[in-house]
């Protein structure tokens, strides 16, 4: 394991190529190593950040200006994380284990197959910059990872470096204590070395959250690579609502409250921000809207080139030939804060959608929401249908709505379909998705949840071999006492 330095540092090619080889060696330990001994390894992880809560949210606090409460539950989250998968570990039907006995009466003759699911090798992970916790250092992509056995190294974002080596130090120094061997974990700093990380051969996966351009140019790399690899990107959502005539007539005032309370929840900086929102046209949602946002002071951004990106986000938008800068996040009282951001409501017509929807239908990645006015279902399906990938879609409808329609072209474009709620907030459970179709992910798979641990491994089958060659998961007496389907049969 790498020992970190509260100093930022670059890491170079040398010393990276000494932490991939670690790591390559370390994975054939991680590899034999049983279940349980690696849950214990992510309690003892979770087990320090708790102990260490106060210090590193201040630390956090110094360089994201997220705010204590808001970065106390975030260091709940990430060690709440590290809990499940021990327990998805103990649970043991991660694994898929499946047995099919020989059927020398079948045609054409069966052997005896036995499957399951093993780990790939070192992953590399790219830490966001909108989650300093849950998704960085000992976020959920290390902590899928490190459970089924991946070696870890970690790109830290320079956005909160002083906390990513700071939490590297207590990573490192509990998996140490709990018996992990060297080269299980090790954290780099650097654009370079990120590049020179994903390239190098000994690196079998790599995860990363982070803008479409950014993410895509590393995509590109690790399949260009000799022996590609997976990458496992969730990139840009623009998470979409629609808002049906009867829900907005219904309770307009408190869909709006609702939202003006989403979009603007963390300075606009959630991955699950809901920023189109389909409303009917004459329904005077957008009067709502705009004064359920009210004056609101300036929120502080996470760095000044995302400060940037959003106001040229605005710009764009607002220049834009049949939109309307409803609230512009130039107006209201008060001096603006450190990379702050007022919030900005911009409306359009389902019309301007359909015939613009690459401009209209980008994510601006702050607080800001657009509303897309639509005259009846058949303009809305038409834009609906224009819809980029997101990780979720919204539905805010009254019983007696015909919704299936609306349901379906949602349900198509995003991995989580919401009903009567709103997206910002992310549970960390078993039957989780956050992912789905490009641009929000790479891959379908969740990267939050239980089933994060599918994208580290790779499906292994054992043909007629004898149970001295076969792990303890395929042995027929189940020794591990694991769920299995046996000849088609699933035990638990």
């Amino acid at each position: 394991m790498s020992t970190t330095t509260t100093a930022p540092t670059t890491t170079t090619v040398p010393d990276l190529t000494a932490l991939t080889t670690a790591a390559a060696r370390a994975a054939r330990i991680l590899a034999r190593s049983s279940a349980e001994t690696r849950a214990g390894w992510l309690e003892a992880i979770a087990d320090s950040l708790d102990a260490h809560r106060d210090e590193l949210v201040a630390i956090a606090d110094t360089e994201t200006h997220l705010g204590v409460p808001r970065l106390t539950g975030e260091v709940g989250r990430t060690t709440g994380q590290l809990r499940l998968f021990a327990r998805v570990l103990r649970d043991g039907g991660y694994l898929e284990a499946t047995i099919d006995h020989a059927n020398p009466a079948s045609t054409p003759p069966a052997p005896d197959l036995r499957r399951l699911l093993v780990p790939l090798g070192p992953v590399a992970v790219f830490s966001a910059s909108n989650f300093p916790f849950a998704f960085s250092v000992a976020g959920g992509d290390t902590a899928s990872a490190l459970a089924v056995g991946c070696p870890v190294i970690v790109k830290a974002h320079s956005g909160h470096i002083r906390l990513s080596h700071r939490t590297a130090e207590l990573v490192t120094a509990a998996l140490r204590e709990a018996g992990a061997p060297d080269g299980s974990f090790a954290l780099i700093e650097g654009r370079q070395a990120g590049i020179a990380l994903v390239q190098d051969p000994r690196i079998t996966a790599v995860s990363f959250t982070g803008s479409v351009a950014g993410g895509r140019a590393l995509f590109d790399l690790a399949s260009a690579r000799p022996e590609p690899i997976p990458f496992y990107g969730e990139l840009g959502s623009i998470n979409p609502v629609v808002i049906t005539a009867a829900a907005a007539a219904a309770r307009g005032g408190d869909l709006a409250t609702g939202l003006a309370g989403s979009f603007t929840l963390g300075a606009g900086q959630f991955c699950t921000k809901p920023g189109v929102v389909f409303v009917p046209a004459g329904a005077g949602f957008e009067a709502a809207l705009v004064t359920a946002v009210g004056d609101r002071a300036p929120q502080s951004m996470l760095t000044d080139r995302i400060t940037d990106a959003f106001r040229a986000g605005i710009s764009t938008l607002g220049e834009h030939t049949g939109v309307e800068v409803l609230l512009s996040p130039d107006t209201g009282t008060g001096t603006d804060a450190p990379a702050g951001a007022r919030p900005a409501v911009i409306a359009t017509t389902a019309a301007a959608v359909i015939a613009d929807p690459r401009t209209l239908l980008e994510e601006v990645f702050g607080p800001t929401t657009l509303l897309v006015r639509y005259a009846g279902a058949a303009e809305l399906d038409e834009a609906l249908r224009l819809l980029p990938g997101s990780l979720t879609a919204t539905l805010h409808a009254v019983p007696g709505d015909d919704t299936e329609l609306i349901v379906e072209r949602l349900a198509h474009r995003a991995g989580r379909v919401l009903f009567a709620g709103w997206p910002t907030g992310v549970a960390v459970n078993w039957a989780q998705q956050h992912g789905g179709p490009w641009p929000a992910t790479t891959t379908p798979h969740t990267s939050v949840g239980a089933t994060a641990v599918r994208r580290f491994l790779r499906p292994l089958a054992f043909q007629d071999a004898p149970e001295s060659s076969l792990p303890a998961a395929l042995h027929d007496a189940n020794p591990l006492g694991i769920p299995r389907r046996v000849d088609g049969v699933l035990e638990l």
